[in-house]
């Protein structure tokens, strides 16, 4: 049986993209998700869920998320679920799971971008080739 790791996710950042180095001087950005789901329960009533999910981005894309990504911002990430495991400084062994971008697209109105910022950002190993996803059939999004 073959194996599959692949996410999509569409959201809003919680917050202004984190960028580090690596000691051999490769960007490492850090960036929160939020993906919200509206629906209405058995009653009737409209319910409104976020998911908050951790993303990190390497090397020039995360140079890219930094100068023109913010707080707010609405992004679509392609990516896979990578586990992170460590020990604390008390010996406890932790793990934290997140996604690995490996394209991060911009969609953010022209009228909500910063000043130079392009009209649709589309970074990873095929971003020349892509296109922005189609909309859905019924044209409502899930976000």
């Amino acid at each position: 049986m073959a194996s599959l790791n692949y996410v999509v996710l569409a959201g809003n950042l919680t917050r202004d993209p984190m960028v580090r180095n690596t000691p051999s001087g490769t960007a490492v950005a850090d960036l929160g998700l939020a993906v919200n789901e509206k629906y209405k329960n058995k009653a009737g009533e409209l319910v409104e869920t976020t998911c908050f999910v951790d993303i990190v981005a390497w090397g020039r894309q995360a140079e890219v998320c930094q100068q023109y990504l913010h707080k707010g911002s609405q992004v679509l990430i392609e990516g896979r679920l990578q586990l992170d495991q460590w020990e604390s400084k008390e010996g406890e062994k932790r793990s934290k799971l997140r996604v690995r971008a490996d394209r991060v697209q911009f969609l953010d109105p022209p009228s909500r971008r910063p000043e130079g910022q392009p009209q649709a950002e589309s970074h990873g190993p095929e971003a020349a080739h892509d296109q922005p996803p189609p909309p859905p059939p019924d044209g409502d999004t899930p976000f």
